[in-house]
Parts: C-alpha cells; structure tokens; sequence
C-alpha cells in the first residue's frame, strides 16, 4: 500500500483543485454526453415521442437503429458525397506545399535596380486588369474582389517574404461561417464576381461552339478521352517503376493504383460516348492484370509494403483529379454545340444552386482554403529543416530544380505530408457541416449533404436522436480505423 502522508494529501488535493474545472468540463461536455449517445445508438430515443408532454418510453432495439443505417440509400449517398468532397484533399496537399515552397524564397533577394522594376510591372499589371474591368462593366463586387486580390500582391511584393506570408495565412484566423457566406456570395448566379467574369467568356466563345459539329465534338471528345487513358498508362507506368526499384512499397503501389482506376470505372456511369464505358473497363481490366503480372514475377529489389505511402497517395491522387477532369470535359464538349445553339447560348454555371456543380463548387473553395492554411505553416516548419548539404550536394551533381524537388525536397518532407494526410483524411471524414449549413442546407438534392450534416439533421431535424447516434457511431469507427493505419505505418515516417 502507498504511505500517504498529510502533507501528500494536502499537496494532492490542492492539485486536483486547481484541475477540477478542466475535470468538470470534460466530464460534462464530453464524457457523459459520449456515454449517454453510445445508449441511445441503441434505443428508438425520438423527441417527437419521448419528451415531457408524451407518455411514452424509450425502449431498446439493440443493433436495430445500425440496420437500419446499412439498409437506408440515404446513408450511403451522403457517405459518397462525404468521399467525393475528400477527392479534393491531395490537390490541397500539394496547393499547400506550393505555397510554402513559394513563400520560402526571399523575394528581395537581387539588385535592387531589378527588384524596383519587378514592382513596377506588377503595379501596372493591376490597374490594366482593373481599368479592363471597369470597361466590362463589371460589378462593384467584382471590382472589391479584384482590387483587393492586387492590393494583396502589390502589398506582398513591396514587403518581401513576411508580408507574403501573413497575407496568405490571413484567411485562416476568419470564420468559417463569414467565409461560407463570402464565398456564397462569390458563387451567386445573377450577379457573383465569378459568374460576372465568366460570361462575357463565354458569349464571345459562343459563336465559335455554335459552328461545331456534333461529330466534331464526339471527335474532340474521344481525343480527350484517350488522353485519359494515356495519363492512366503512365502514371500505372511510373507506380510499377517505383515498385520494381524498391522505391513503393506492395500495399502503397495497391492503393496507388486504385485511385488511378476510379476515374476509368466511373467512364461506365459519367461518359457522354457509347464506347466510354468499355474504354475505361479495359484499362481498368488491364491496369489489374499488369498488377497481378508484376506481382507473379517479382521484383530484385525489396523494401517494406507501406515504404512510399505519402508519394501513393498525393500523387496518384492528383492526377487522379486530372483524369476525373478529362472525364468531365469530355461530356462538356459533347453537350457544348447543343447549349452554344439555345436561345441563351453558352451560360455560366449556376454552382451552388446546379447539383452537378454544387460539389465541384465546394471542392474550389476546399482549395483555395488549403493553400494558406495550417498545413502550409507545416510544410515551411518542414522546408526549414532541411539541410542545405543536401541541395549543394545535388547542385554538383547538376540536377535541375525538379530533379532537387523529386530527390531532397519531396522525400525530405515525407514525415509532414504523412501527419498532414492522415489528419486531413480525418477532418475530411467528420467534416461539411458548416459548409452544408450555411451555404446549401445540404442541397440542391442533397448533393452537398455530408454524414456530418446528415446527423446534425437526423438528431435535430427530424429528432431521432437514436439513429443519429448510431451514424455519429459509425462515423467513429470510421475515424479510428484512419487512426489505426495512422498508428501502424505513422510512426516509421515521422521517426525516419
């Protein structure tokens, strides 16, 4: 037994005095109520029913409320839209690491004769931009938008690399809200600063889309469509390469490779041509029979299964984006001489209030919100650290910038573009709340409902608390097994 002395007793209960307020928050705050939702995921708890003015009483229908979830189409439409917003998170990975490699320059490095020069030709790049925005008539709005976004780069360049990175990192320390409502503003039809630029574009592209034929736009589009196959081809190329030399791992070049067969099995559902479908089948088909090829006759060099997860992951998910937008492009020219030949002609996309653009128009905001964020305060603590030797070492070599990128930089950054995926995959998953909030209400169709929203909904909106909390549940597990992968292949990377 432990030989508790008076003065112990005393010193610990001033301690645990002095902790009592955090000890009390979490327990009411976060404790009890976890508890109290793990019992009602398991009740048929509904505040229609079960409140002060009703009689009746919460009765327990065991594993009822999570069969029901795994039987309902909603659910599963909103864990789709939860999954295509997080499509987004490598492009926003690798928008964050430019920037930091950006900001990490000093930009009054030089003569000072150049640096003057330099200033002065963006200053009158800015005003020409604005003057041309005043001759098309453009909005007030517009006008605020712009002038600030060129106050923001004449300010940055004037003041080098701090001022830069203040600038960017600003947007941070705004509500979320107030920049939901911003970028509602932003993305209004009638009269938004995007839409206002848009147009005119497109009603001077119109009459060149209106002399196109629908042949010639099947044509454009195949084309198109074998670019993307072609991209598929040599990115599955450079993943079996890396694989082959001991530069990915087993597991990393299998997730690599399913990222880049997504876009090509969704040709079956999203492409405008008869033969889109088998196109994306084959090589899709054929991409899995190279795999199991490779896996058959081996490899001479080895390394672990996960070695390379960040490079899978970041990199096949971006041009995975590249093929999602060939896909998409493809049914835009295909649709385009028809629109071009309407009463209205070429119009701008509706965004927010279109359910084909809703989430496209969420993922734009998604990135331009990652560029200055914290993962790009990550990435400079992470450029920082690395150790100059090793670009001297690489300029006697004679490498060029990419080739310094590829063999210092990127591998050197592979802790932090691990922490920062894993967390941003997390995020992603328990996300979309506020934004389906404040902008959409979860429309249009519930396009832009995410499982976040859902249960905000479900538990609020209709007041079936119990099967909120069995969705707040499953949403858990989902998490922790990101935490479980984190924890299994985490450590290596932030310890190497």
């Amino acid at each position: 037994m432990l030989n508790w002395k008076k003065n112990d007793v005393k010193q610990a209960s001033v301690g645990l005095l002095f902790l009592l307020p955090n000890i009390l928050g979490f327990l009411v705050f976060t404790a009890i109520p976890l508890v109290i939702s793990l019992f009602m995921a398991f009740t048929d708890w509904n505040l229609e029913m079960h409140n002060m003015f009703q009689t009746a009483t919460v009765k327990s229908v065991g594993f009822g409320n999570f069969v029901k979830l795994f039987t309902d189409p909603d659910f599963f439409t909103y864990l789709g839209n939860t999954l295509f917003l997080m499509i987004g998170i490598p492009f926003g990975v690798a928008g964050s690491l430019a920037a930091a490699m950006l900001l990490n320059h000093d930009f009054k490095a030089g003569s000072r004769k150049l640096y003057g020069i330099i200033i002065l030709t963006i200053v009158m790049t800015v005003c020409c931009m604005m003057l041309v925005l005043v001759g098309m008539a453009s909005t007030a709005m517009t006008l605020l938008v712009c002038g600030i976004a060129g106050a923001v780069i004449i300010g940055g360049s004037v003041g080098g690399q701090t001022v830069y990175r203040t600038l960017f990192y600003f947007p941070s320390f705004t509500s979320g809200v107030a920049t939901y409502i911003l970028w509602k503003k932003l993305y209004s039809p009638e009269n938004g600063p995007v839409n206002n630029v848009l147009q005119p574009i497109l009603d001077w592209f119109t009459p060149i889309a209106a002399r196109l034929s629908p042949k010639a736009a099947a044509g454009i589009a195949g084309v198109l469509l074998i670019l993307m196959g072609l991209g598929y081809v040599i990115a599955m190329f450079r993943r079996c390469h890396r694989w082959y030399y001991g530069e990915c791992g087993t597991v990393s070049v299998i997730i690599g490779s399913i990222l880049l067969m997504i876009p090509l099995l969704c040709a079956q559902l999203w492409s405008g041509l008869g033969w889109g479908g088998a196109f994306g089948f084959f090589f899709a088909a054929a991409g899995v029979i190279a795999l199991i090829a490779m896996f058959f006759f081996g490899r001479d060099y080895k390394c672990v299964a996960d070695y390379g997860m960040a490079d899978a992951i970041i990199i096949d998910g971006i041009i995975m984006i590249g093929l999602f937008i060939l896909l998409g492009l493809t049914n835009v020219v295909l649709a385009m001489p028809v629109e071009a030949t309407s009463a209205d002609g070429l119009v701008a996309p509706k965004w927010l209030a279109d359910y084909y653009w809703a989430k496209p128009s969420i993922m734009i905001m998604g990135f331009w919100g990652a560029i200055g964020s914290n993962n790009m305060l990550l990435y400079l603590a992470g450029l920082s650290g690395v150790s100059q030797e090793l670009y001297e070492a690489a300029d006697i070599d004679g490498a060029t910038p990419v080739q310094r990128f590829w063999n210092v930089t990127w591998p050197q950054l592979s802790n932090v573009t691990f922490f920062i995926l894993v967390m941003s995959i997390m995020g992603g998953l328990q996300g979309g709340f506020e934004m389906a909030r404040v902008m959409t209400n979860g429309g249009p169709a519930g396009s832009t409902t995410t499982l976040a929203y859902y249960i905000y909904t479900e538990g609020f909106g209709t007041g079936r608390l119990g099967y909120a909390s069995a969705v707040a549940w499953t949403l858990f597990a989902m998490v922790l097994c990101v935490t479980i992968f984190n924890w299994k292949f985490g450590n290596k990377y932030t310890n190497d």
